[in-house]
C-alpha cells in the first residue's frame, strides 16, 4: 500500500495563499469562506489554521505577500516618480486582485494594528523621497509622505474608479490612461 507523502510546507502554503487570493479579492474577509479556500487549494481547514492561525491571519499573510511582490516588481525610483507611477499603474492593470485586496484591507482591517513589514516599507520609501528632496531632485513643496501618497494614489486612479465614472472615459485607451498617470505625477513634481 502506498503511503501518503504531504507536499512540502512552502508548496502547501503557496497553494493556500493562491486560493485565498481569489477568494479574498472576490468577497473580502467577511465574505470569504475557509471551506472554499481549502477546497480550491486541495487542502483542508486544519492546514489553513496550522499555517496562518485564523482567516484574518491568512488574509494578513496574503496582504503582506502581495505588497512585497508589488515592491519587488515595481521598486521605488525617487529620481523618476512619473515613470515609477506609470509602472505602478501597469502593475495594477496586470494584477487587478492586488488593488481589490488593498481595498478590502482598508475596509475590513483598517482598525487592526499596523503591519510592521508594511510600516517599515513605507518608512523606507518616505526616506527615499526625503533624500531626493534634499538632493534637489524633487521639490520640497510637499512633505515626503504626502508626496509619496499622492504618487501612489495617482498611479491607482484608474483601478479605483467607480463603474459610473468609467462610463465617462470608456473611449480612453489603456496607453492613454497610463500616460495620464505619468503626466499627472510629472505636473505634481514640476518645480
Amino acid at each position: 500500500m502506498a503511503t501518503f507523502t504531504p507536499p512540502p510546507t512552502d508548496t502547501m502554503r503557496a497553494k493556500l495563499l493562491l486560493a485565498a487570493r481569489e477568494e479574498f479579492a472576490a468577497v473580502g474577509i467577511t465574505g470569504a469562506r475557509i471551506e472554499r479556500i481549502a477546497a480550491s487549494s486541495s487542502s483542508n481547514k486544519a492546514q489553513i489554521f496550522h499555517y496562518f492561525g485564523s482567516k484574518e491571519g491568512l488574509f494578513d499573510a496574503l496582504y503582506a505577500q502581495t505588497l512585497a511582490e508589488t515592491l519587488a516588481l515595481v521598486p521605488l525610483d525617487a529620481e523618476d516618480l512619473p515613470e515609477y507611477a506609470g509602472r505602478l499603474h501597469d502593475a495594477a492593470v496586470q494584477r487587478p486582485w492586488a488593488q481589490r485586496l488593498v481595498t478590502w484591507y482598508r475596509l475590513e482591517r483598517g482598525d487592526a494594528a499596523p503591519m510592521e513589514a508594511v510600516v517599515a516599507s513605507n518608512a523606507e520609501a518616505v526616506a527615499e523621497i526625503e533624500r531626493a528632496q534634499r538632493a534637489g531632485v524633487l521639490p520640497r513643496t510637499l512633505r515626503p509622505a504626502v508626496l509619496l501618497g499622492l504618487v501612489v494614489h495617482l498611479a491607482a486612479f484608474w483601478s479605483e474608479t467607480s463603474p459610473e465614472f468609467d462610463t465617462l472615459v470608456t473611449a480612453m485607451m489603456p496607453a492613454r490612461r497610463r500616460q495620464v498617470v505619468v503626466d499627472a505625477v510629472a505636473a505634481l513634481v514640476r518645480r
